[in-house]
């Protein structure tokens, strides 16, 4: 069927000469939805610079060459400091575990090289905190770095965002938040490095809760401050994977401890008094990927669900008695954030365009030399949130302020 000519996607007009040279550091599940964001942003939108896919960097020499092939990357490697040392890398996109995290980039950082790191930043506040001071240093030298929390990238989050800043909402009372997965949920699933802390640093607080958190934070224009909560380990031991090193591999007889939590239930205050309630769970059966979030403000509220993640459930309480109610908005309009570069009117976006949004903006801010957002120091906080829920929960869910 055709597409009528006015509802075309915008087309790129931009000839551009520079070019970013990238080396990513990781090749499991992240490696490849960051991958798609690279390959993807410089043909859907109008960048300062062009990205190139120069080197990816995996354990496995084999599986690395493999997954370089397949996502698009020049060339492969298993050695990261002789690839962040060479003089043809311009960005250095780390997608490892986080136990690696804070020597990978701050490496990086004192290299020269402009930093992308997945969430959470570290696995504690002090590897943060050097992560954060690193960052500070590089940026004296117009060297940049962004922490990836891409649900940020998602239009809907996003125009979320923007009504709250605007005021359609009122002055915000209350948010909920939560991030809901079942993968889990089977008490014979394997033990993989989610789900040891010397890897993770937590469970579902860190991997998820993380990514609630932030987006709380992002949506309202607020920071937790003061958190009470309580984490729970619901099974303690699991088949040992004959090959550790993600969710693939087959499991032996042995099993292991389970050293994170498997559910994190907090409440936190928000910088204007708000309250909010978070909730990550690993565990919630039937529940895939549903981040969601609901805020309440004095003149309407707004949901989002990343089930459901071209949708906004907006409620103006103004509205005339007989027609009020959570309606949906349908955020795929051009006029909506990032949507006009990509498919008509109702053509719906995925869940890997958050990573292309990511790509487009962190390019952007490089090349214009500004601070990407969010910073290290926005990882940072988030950071010291949940290790602030954990004391709580180790003190009995008392109230504990975020450093």
């Amino acid at each position: 069927m055709g597409v009528p000519r006015s509802h075309s996607p915008h087309r790129k007009t931009t000839i551009v000469t520079q070019s970013l040279r990238i080396a990513m550091v990781g090749a499991g599940f992240m490696g490849a939805a960051h991958s798609q964001g690279w390959r993807v942003a410089p043909r859907f939108f109008d960048l300062p610079a062009r990205p190139e896919m120069s080197v990816l960097v995996g354990r496995d020499a084999e599986r690395t060459r493999s997954s370089a092939a397949d996502w698009g990357w020049t060339e492969s490697s298993t050695d990261w400091r002789a690839v962040i040392a060479r003089d043809d890398i311009d960005v250095v996109d780390i997608v490892t575990p986080g136990d690696s995290h804070a020597e990978i980039a701050i490496a990086a950082l004192e290299a020269g090289k402009h930093v992308l790191c997945e969430k959470p930043l570290a696995n504690t506040v002090e590897e943060a905190q050097r992560m954060t001071d690193a960052a500070e240093q590089a940026r004296r030298h117009g060297i940049r770095s962004m922490v990836g929390f891409t649900y940020r990238r998602v239009p809907a989050t996003t125009f979320a965002r923007d009504l709250v800043a605007s005021g359609r909402i009122g002055e915000v009372r209350q948010v909920r938040a939560e991030y809901l997965q079942d993968w889990l949920s089977d008490a014979d699933a394997p033990l993989t490095w989610r789900l040891q802390k010397e890897r993770a640093g937590s469970g579902a607080l860190g991997d998820i809760g993380a990514h609630a958190v932030d987006l709380a934070e992002y949506i309202t224009g607020q920071r937790v401050e003061r958190v009470s909560g309580v984490l729970e380990t619901l099974v303690s031991e699991r088949p040992v994977l004959a090959e550790s090193s993600g969710l693939s591999g087959s499991a032996g007889t042995e099993r292991g401890a389970v050293t994170v939590d498997d559910v994190a239930l907090f409440t936190g205050r928000l910088s204007s008094g708000a309250l909010a309630s978070f909730e990550a769970s690993r565990f919630r059966t039937g529940r895939k990927n549903a981040l969601r979030i609901e805020v309440s403000g004095s003149l309407g509220a707004l949901a989002f669900d990343l089930e459901r993640l071209n949708e906004l459930d907006l409620y103006v309480a103004t509205d005339a008695e007989t027609e009020l109610g959570f309606r949906r908005v349908l955020v795929t309009e051009p006029g909506h954030p990032y949507v006009g570069r990509w498919w008509p009117t109702g053509h719906m976006l995925g869940y890997e365009h958050g990573f292309a949004h990511q790509a487009k903006d962190f390019i952007e801010d490089v090349a214009g030399d500004r601070d990407p957002r969010p910073s290290f120091a926005d990882g940072l906080h988030v950071q010291s949130v949940l290790d602030a829920v954990a004391r709580s929960s180790a003190a009995d869910s008392a109230w504990v302020s975020v450093s």
